[in-house]
């Protein structure tokens, strides 16, 4: 009965860590604290870039990896958008799938 209730005990501790452990589809809790930063600052980069200056743009990031999409006036601006979103702290790579209209 007691090495029941010690296993119960360690499954209890374990179990939230194990819930939180990253897969290749899925984030652990701190991957996707640090994709939210990450998602903000590229979005606060392009914002602030006086040459887009753009809301248009989605962008949103797994695992480092972030993904632009949207449109923007030209092609000029797209690879611009892409420049910004990879000089940013915590980016892996950029998947820039901007339009130019």
């Amino acid at each position: 009965m007691k090495k029941t209730i010690m296993t119960l005990a360690i499954l209890a501790m374990i179990a939230p860590i194990i819930a939180c452990a990253p897969t290749n589809t899925t984030e652990s809790t701190g991957e996707l604290l640090d994709d939210s930063v990450i998602t903000i600052k590229v979005k606060n980069a392009i914002v602030m870039d006086p040459a887009l200056k753009v809301l248009q743009i989605r962008v949103t990031t797994f695992k480092g990896r972030v993904q632009m999409s949207g449109f923007v006036d030209n092609q000029q601006m797209v690879a611009h958008a892409g420049a910004i979103a990879a000089d940013v702290e915590g980016v892996k790579s950029v998947q820039n799938d901007l339009i130019a209209k």
